[in-house]
């Protein structure tokens, strides 16, 4: 697709420029500057580069205001939890996840992580095609205008020394050689990867955990992992193996930069610098770890330390990166009692550039020549963001702009999303309505 905007406002590298035309040609981005360009499209408010979901659960979003009654934790939201997934095939999933992409969609995501377990029938065995579930997700990806990386998850395990039981069959593939052997079937294509892995150390023990970061080193794949999302986590893991999980992934050789450590949440000074001695990035997740009472993580001490910084959505209690963006800073506010810890900038980086490339998509997530042609316009003119001063237009954006204020959307180009209305589903709303009342 080939195209211009003429942005009223746009973000250049770290800083906001004035009245800048961005042209497009085969998906890629071919010029950024002032000249005036015939057919531009005037865009106003602030333009930024596409934003990445690094974590997400596609059918999470099925859960949503269902699991706010009463009292718990985490373990008793997990077992609502495992009640969706014990619902779904590869039709209602495909319907339910092209619904949830196409939301992103309409909140400037251009590219999604979907850390994917869902794998097999109820009962453990496979469908016809074994991996019929994940193609489900890729094709849903497609269908909603998004970018996917595939993080088919290895999980063979229900604790530590525990097997699996109940809704936890249909997410094992019996080990881990067998889950390499599956997923080697699968392909991507121009808007879909495939990346590994490992759902934790609780999940899949740790003689297993170097095969999944094999594959992953073989298949120049992303890897990603739940880490101390819970203090239990920790606690248990330290009386199995005498090692924070940190330490256990480390030792199986399951660190670097190509992985990402997903909810970093408690951890130890020694798991903080072999985080960051390994560059390996930590993706928060901060609606969902205030929404299941999972604690405060450490991300500035993370980020200072070599670990490069992205953001989910996870459980899809919201769907809004700039609300995950936002809440890294203030999380941090609350823990300390002071301001300031990550700058707008810093957190838009996070939001979009270190996110595409813990997902595998290095050639996104900035506005430069030769980038991929993902850009979203934020209204500065809505109850939210109205009387924004234009040198303050990226603050006002990270601090209080929201997904509704995403007013236009291209992925390589495409137009995606125009005057807030998605151009590939008609009524993105009921289409969740439909796909959700479908499951209960």
């Amino acid at each position: 697709m080939n195209g211009a905007w003429r942005c009223e406002h746009a973000v250049i590298g770290d800083r906001v420029l004035h009245d800048v035309t961005i042209e497009y040609a085969d998906g890629a981005i071919t010029a950024v500057g002032s000249a005036t360009v015939a057919g531009a499209r005037n865009i106003h408010g602030l333009v930024i580069p596409g934003l990445a979901n690094a974590h997400s659960h596609a059918f999470h979003r099925a859960l949503r205001g269902r699991t706010q009654r009463g009292h718990g934790s985490f373990w008793t939201w997990r077992e609502q939890m495992y009640a969706v997934a014990a619902t779904l095939n590869p039709d209602s999933y495909l319907a339910l996840a092209t619904a949830t992409f196409a939301e992103m969609a309409l909140a400037g995501i251009t590219c999604v992580g979907e850390f994917h377990y869902l794998h097999h029938l109820p009962d453990g065995t496979s469908y016809g095609d074994e991996n019929a579930m994940g193609k489900a997700l890729i094709q849903a990806a497609h269908a909603a205008g998004i970018r996917i990386t595939l993080l088919d998850t290895c999980y063979v395990a229900g604790g530590f020394g525990v097997p699996l039981e109940g809704t936890q069959l249909r997410f094992s593939d019996v080990d881990a050689e067998q889950w390499a052997l599956r997923v080697d079937a699968l392909r991507g294509n121009d808007y879909a990867r495939i990346g590994a892995a490992v759902h934790s150390v609780r999940g899949v023990p740790a003689e297993q955990i170097p095969t999944v970061a094999r594959w992953a080193t073989v298949h120049d794949a992303p890897l990603h992992v739940h880490l101390s999302e819970q203090v239990a986590e920790n606690d248990q893991c330290l009386a199995h193996y005498g090692h924070t999980p940190t330490e256990v992934l480390h030792e199986a050789g399951a660190l670097g930069s190509r992985t990402s450590a997903v909810h970093a949440t408690h951890l130890q000074a020694e798991d903080l610098r072999l985080l960051g001695t390994t560059h390996t990035t930590a993706c928060f997740c901060p609606t969902t770890e205030r929404d299941l009472a999972d604690g405060i993580g450490p991300a500035r001490a993370l980020f200072d330390l070599g670990s490069p910084l992205s953001l989910g959505s996870d459980s899809h209690a919201v769907i809004d990166i700039l609300e995950e963006a936002r809440a890294v800073e203030l999380n941090a506010r609350l823990d300390t009692q002071q301001r300031g810890h990550f700058s707008a900038a810093e957190l838009l980086g996070a939001a979009t550039r270190a996110g595409h490339a813990s997902l595998g998509w290095h050639d996104t997530g900035t506005i430069e020549v030769g980038a991929r042609a993902d850009l979203v316009a934020l209204s500065l003119g809505s109850v939210r963001t109205a009387g924004a001063a234009p040198d303050s237009a990226l603050e006002t954006a990270i601090f209080a702009a929201s997904a509704a204020d995403v007013t236009d959307v291209l992925v390589d180009g495409r137009a995606i999303v125009v005057d807030r209305a998605h151009q590939l589903i008609d009524d993105v709303p009921g289409s969740l309505s439909a796909s959700i009342e479908a499951l209960q």
